[in-house]
């Protein structure tokens, strides 16, 4: 007789935004409901999605907007149990460590298998020390804790000796492997993340500042939205860069903009995993990218797939935007490289371990 399928939740603070954790909590779950998994997604606050979900997926909301967590949090606890014995739910996915503070106590009682899915590194709270107590309730409680690098996970076990498994399991592409790699025939260099400090986006400028005065034919385009676009966008008009450096915003198909680039560049101070360096590599296009200590570090190799650079060096980054620019052969050398290695990322192959551990 074939054993039923757990039920999952994924709790999430929200999906309705264009980032990371998001679009990976509605990937993975989009792919387990295929499966026959049966599925609900409880987002603490803001009932919509930036992105689509199967028709399968049950979501809810516990509030309209985000709340003060310090004064709702004795009923953000019993919203999440209500949930979980509502639906019967025998696993819960907590799609940030943070929310094993919550989760947690909500749970307590009703037999629920636990998962906490880290989506930045050990060594980065984001400026929030709790969630460097919320790390030690999960190591301590939660059946398994996911994580996106080989690197943290080893970082995670010298750091807390935990109780809780943890796995190492990457994010996968949100999207199918293109038939086809960029034709990279536009002088268009790619940047995508939200605009925010950690992104770097500020010495990008700075280098491009570099390369048009030797390359004024090129242009830079970063997409994504964020708090510093103004501060961006000023800091764009003082280097005179108005002309070739366009900040469109998000885009709900960043396809199209991988498609028409010929070169990517990361300029993060900081990286969980770099999901956009995969679809870049998707994409088959030549990467220049800081080298974070998690994430870049791992995914990318020096020379082979990549060009890397120190965090916060604007001229390194300058440089090595210039030499992909005027040597082609190295850049095509790049981008098959990374074409290869985006199908260790396909869907299909992270699912198989997603399923592997909800077995």
């Amino acid at each position: 007789m074939t054993q039923a399928k757990p039920r999952l939740c994924f709790v999430t603070g929200t999906l309705n935004a264009l980032a990371g954790a998001e679009r990976m909590t509605a990937t993975i779950a989009n792919a387990l409901a295929e499966q026959g998994y049966t599925v609900t997604i409880l987002s603490l606050w803001d009932p919509a999605s930036c992105f689509a979900l199967n028709p399968a997926i049950r979501h809810e909301t516990l509030f309209v907007q985000c709340p003060s967590f310090k004064r709702a949090y004795m009923a953000t606890v019993a919203g999440i149990r209500r949930h979980l014995k509502k639906h019967r739910i025998d696993i819960l996915v907590q799609v940030d460590t943070m929310l094993s503070l919550f989760a947690l106590p909500a749970a307590l009682g009703l037999g629920v298998r636990h998962i906490a899915w880290e989506h930045c590194h050990f060594d980065e709270d984001l400026g929030r020390r709790a969630r460097r107590w919320a790390r030690r309730l999960a190591a301590r409680y939660c059946t398994h804790v996911v994580v996106l690098t080989e690197r943290d996970r080893k970082r995670w076990l010298e750091a807390l000796s935990p109780r809780s498994s943890v796995v190492y399991i990457p994010n996968p592409l949100p999207f199918a492997l293109p038939a086809q790699p960029a034709p990279r025939t536009t002088k268009t260099v790619l940047a995508v993340g939200r605009l925010v400090h950690t992104k770097g986006f500020d010495v990008l400028l700075n280098a491009w500042a570099l390369v048009t005065q030797r390359m004024p034919d090129w242009e830079l385009i970063i997409v994504g939205e964020g708090e510093e676009r103004h501060v961006l966008e000023a800091l764009r008009d003082r280097l005179g860069l108005g002309t070739n450096v366009m900040l469109p915003g998000a885009l709900s198909d960043i396809t199209k903009a991988y498609e028409q680039a010929s070169i990517f560049c990361l300029s993060s101070r900081y990286e969980g995993f770099g999901l956009v360096l995969i679809e870049a590599m998707a994409f088959g296009l030549p990467i220049v990218s800081t080298a974070c200590e998690t994430g870049p570090r791992e995914l990318l190799v020096d020379k082979r797939d990549a060009i890397m650079v120190a965090i916060d060096d604007h001229l390194a980054l300058a440089n090595a935007l210039l030499d992909l620019i005027s040597n082609r052969a190295e850049a095509d050398k790049l981008a098959r490289a990374a074409g290869e290695k985006a199908k260790l990322f396909s869907r299909e192959r992270i699912v198989q371990a997603w399923g592997a551990l909800l077995r």
